[in-house]
């Protein structure tokens, strides 16, 4: 055999294993780039932590609208008919007609008839 065996090429794999691809030259020859790959990271991480919280924030106050509006409505309805109540009310008495609120649920009459003759 002879002393000059084709050496094994040092693959990118094997130089990262070894520790060799990535040593203090290479940070210290790369540190600015390095720390502007860094600060747009950060800057991602927090972008998109702030839409997250925007978007859930959305969410929250999206809900709490569609509660408020039923209750808006509910309480809409409630106002108008006591202004119906009352316009007809004082209509009734310029009228002079004996008429009031009925304070018991009206009374269902069925027949017992269903017979066919």
């Amino acid at each position: 055999m002879s002393n000059e065996e084709p050496k094994l090429k040092d693959t990118m794999l094997r130089r990262l294993v070894q520790g060799r691809l990535v040593n203090g030259q290479f940070f210290a020859r790369y540190w600015l780039q390095i720390f502007a790959v860094l600060i747009m990271v950060l800057a991602y991480i927090t972008n998109r932590y702030s839409c997250q919280h925007s978007m859930e924030q959305i969410r929250s106050l999206t809900s709490r609208l569609q509660v408020v509006e039923t209750e808006s409505f509910r309480i809409r309805g409630i106002y108008m008919s006591r202004i119906r109540e009352s316009a007809m009310r004082q209509q009734l008495d310029s009228l002079g007609i004996p008429l009031s609120v009925q304070t018991q649920p009206p009374y269902h009459i069925s027949s017992d008839e269903t017979e066919t003759r």
